[in-house]
């Protein structure tokens, strides 16, 4: 397929999702990175493999699994010209996405209860790694956030519709990459000893 040929709409739709394909490869490679220097800094003699992630990490796993779940109903209604719903599947994801940085910061709160810390004397280079990964993952997800607010917005004021909803599908595939990315992590910091 040529990608200098169509309509300029056309041409203006690959490129947002172009852009957006690049932007997923790059957060990949920053957590490629990370996840890679955790396994390095595994071998070291203070690394502490007994270690057990808290349960808030579960729970927070099943609600961003249910919010790619509300975001494909959000996108299905609107495709087929109901934005009613489409806007309540919108505001259930929203939901969501709070509840589950709601969570995630629970999961530190238990950590620290344990008496594991970011940094200071009483920190370990593991827990670190899993403050820092799960960290990073919660500031893209408060940006998947703001995209989610962008198309609640543009849903709002009638942009999308069963023949208009590039918007909806970009800010999906934002969604369920962050949903994928952090099921990765967390399969990675219970497998990775």
């Amino acid at each position: 397929m040529d990608l200098t040929t169509g309509t300029e709409k056309e041409k203006r739709d690959r490129s947002k999702k172009m852009i957006l394909w690049f932007g997923m490869v790059s957060l990949l490679m920053g957590f490629a990175g990370w996840t890679s220097a955790y396994i390095v800094s595994s071998s070291r003699e203070d690394w502490v493999s007994s270690l057990h992630l808290p349960s808030a990490f579960y729970v927070s796993t099943s609600i961003i699994i249910t919010s790619s779940v509300t975001y494909i109903f959000a996108k299905n209604a609107v495709k087929q010209g109901n934005g009613k719903r489409g806007t309540t599947w919108l505001l259930a994801t929203l939901a969501l996405g709070i509840a589950f940085i709601i969570m995630q910061f629970y999961g530190f709160s238990q950590m620290v209860a344990e008496g594991y810390y970011f940094t200071g004397p009483t920190s370990n280079i593991k827990m670190s790694y899993v403050f820092l990964i799960a960290m990073v993952h919660i500031v893209h997800v408060v940006a998947g956030l703001i995209s989610l607010l962008v198309v609640l917005y543009n849903q709002y004021k009638g942009k999308y519709s069963k023949d208009e909803y590039l918007g909806i599908t970009l800010g999906a595939t934002f969604w369920h990459f962050l949903d994928l990315l952090w099921i990765y992590l967390l399969l990675f910091m219970i497998f990775v000893k």
